[in-house]
């Protein structure tokens, strides 16, 4: 049978050919390819005969039953299907299906849709995300008004209130924020270099915590180190009414400012390497009590870092150990302390320096720093820092574990000071399952820092190994102390504690004047904190 073919060939599909062996983006991006393929389809003896059988079927009206075919809508209700043929009025079985619209391409066999590209837009900034234009505006309004009048730029003591008012941080900040845009030294900033470094540079759309870590930190380092905070520290110290009194004591404010610092660390840097990095600042305290300290005119008030009696009495305490005021202390020096309540096992395990390195840089000697990681560990129990402190020294393997010939060892000394002063000795026995109980471990076999941290017993169970004073204040329960922290949910045992020694320290000074006759008796060579 001899079949002419005059249809546009040039606008077959060519999905419809179905051909595995070709590639179908190959076919589609040539045209002379389909074309060529269509017509010796045509030409196969075997499409002759299959389109002679259609035919005859379609005109006996018999049911054609050909693989892969649908029935139209048009020949559905005579149960007809139409034969497989590009121009067949009846249409493929892949033109039956729904269209939004007309093809693009005119084509009778199928609808083209063309990929639609979509544009990501940027998510990643080198510099920071910029600011929207909304804000951006806004915050040059704001900078109009501050340099308003002048033209060559404000002086330190006048870019306060843009650090304030404007970049939203501490005012304590101000003169580090200065020096980070004068890079001249020109002793001003003008309104072009201000925009330039904190809208610009992007620092505008930053939170809070990554504007302060980019402020204080080095530009070729990704951490903060100690260092880096002594200038808002000194600031603070020049500008905060709360401290004006330290300004006649000058070796003082020296001190303050260390113990800000070494605090800081203890609690934000949490690897305890002294790299403090944006994550740790972002999941610390820090950042808040910064702005509290800034709001705040009694400093006293803020006791996250920088309350200045909690200064007073670390620094008195360590005072009253180093009695041959070096500013190092020994053993014999720091088993005095809290009127000898440590034993001298768990004291060999801090000078052994397991649970951190000293910083001292003298051989069996403790300095400053280390005695306010230790005071801090020891009064406040309850928090991370001070467990894994002394979760390394229990652990004398170091396999992270605590097991009972460990706890038993310390208890030891324990149970050998209560019967040097005729108190009922307590079983070692007898106090593992009270350790058991109030810890609850999830190995009854040994206990892990991870049973220890959420529960608010761990505190406890140290002091029964090697702080016998605590011990005995634990077995005794006092309601009046139990009542206080009812009271002041929020306070810490740190807080309570300084809060007490405080009042103590300030009674004996009271009194030491009392008995001198007057305040002004001083001894300058002695240097204390007073």
């Amino acid at each position: 049978m001899d079949m002419d073919y005059n249809g546009d060939v040039g606008r077959l599909d060519p999905e419809l050919l179905q051909l595995n062996e070709v590639s179908y983006l190959a076919i589609r991006s040539n045209s002379n390819v389909a074309d060529k393929l269509f017509d010796q389809w045509l030409s196969l003896p075997e499409t002759n005969a299959l389109v002679k059988s259609l035919l005859n079927k379609a005109k006996a009206g018999t049911s054609l039953n050909v693989s892969g075919a649908t029935s139209s809508p048009k020949s559905a209700g005579n149960n007809l299907v139409p034969p497989l043929s590009p121009r067949s009025s009846s249409g493929s079985p892949r033109i039956t299906k729904q269209r939004a619209g007309p093809s693009v391409l005119g084509s009778p066999l199928k609808l083209i849709t063309e990929p639609v590209k979509e544009l990501i837009p940027q998510f990643y900034f080198q510099n920071g995300r910029p600011p929207p234009n909304e804000l951006k505006e806004r915050c040059l309004f704001r900078c109009n008004q501050f340099f308003h009048g002048h033209a060559n730029g404000l002086s330190l003591d006048e870019f306060k209130l843009v650090t304030k008012e404007i970049c939203m941080l501490p005012s304590f900040f101000s003169a580090t924020l200065f020096k980070k845009i004068d890079i001249g030294n020109a002793g001003v900033v003008t309104r072009d270099a201000f925009v330039d470094f904190w809208v610009n540079g992007n620092m505008l759309t930053k939170d809070i915590a990554t504007q302060i870590f980019t402020l204080l930190k080095q530009p070729d380092l990704r951490y903060l180190t100690q260092e880096d905070f002594k200038p808002i520290l000194r600031e603070l110290l020049t500008t905060h009414p709360g401290l004006e009194f330290l300004q006649s004591t000058p070796e003082f404010q020296e001190r303050y400012a260390e113990t800000v610092i070494y605090r800081i660390f203890y609690y934000v840097n949490r690897t305890g390497n002294g790299h403090l990095t944006l994550r740790e600042l972002k999941r610390g305290n820090l950042v808040s009590a910064m702005l509290h300290a800034d709001e705040e005119e009694d400093i006293n008030k803020v006791l996250r870092f920088f309350s200045y009696e909690h200064f007073y009495v670390i620094y008195c305490k360590f005072w009253e150990l180093d009695t041959d005021h070096d500013f190092l202390i020994d053993k014999e020096n720091l088993i005095r302390y809290g009127n000898h309540a440590l034993t001298y096992r768990i004291v060999d395990r801090i000078f052994s320096q397991v649970p951190r390195k000293f910083t001292s840089e003298v051989e069996g000697k403790m300095g400053y720093e280390d005695f306010v990681y230790f005071i801090l560990s020891e009064e406040d129990k309850s928090s991370e820092p001070s467990l894994e402190y002394w979760f390394k020294c229990i652990d004398l393997d170091g396999n992270g574990v605590l097991t009972r010939n460990e706890l038993q060892f310390f208890y030891e000394e324990q149970l050998h000071r209560m019967e040097c002063m005729a108190q009922e000795p307590v079983l070692f026995e007898d106090i593992l399952c009270q350790i058991v109980d109030m810890i609850k471990p999830q190995e009854e076999a040994f206990i892990t820092l991870h049973d220890l941290k959420g529960n608010k017993l761990s505190g406890s169970c140290f002091n029964i190994l090697f702080n016998l004073n605590k011990f005995m204040a634990f077995e005794s329960r006092d309601p009046f102390l139990i009542r206080q922290e009812r009271e002041n949910p929020t306070l810490t045992e740190w807080d309570r504690f300084a809060h007490r020694e405080y009042i103590r320290l300030s009674m004996e000074e009271d009194a030491d004047d009392a008995s001198n006759g007057s305040a002004d008796v001083w001894d300058d060579s002695l240097e204390a904190p007073f």
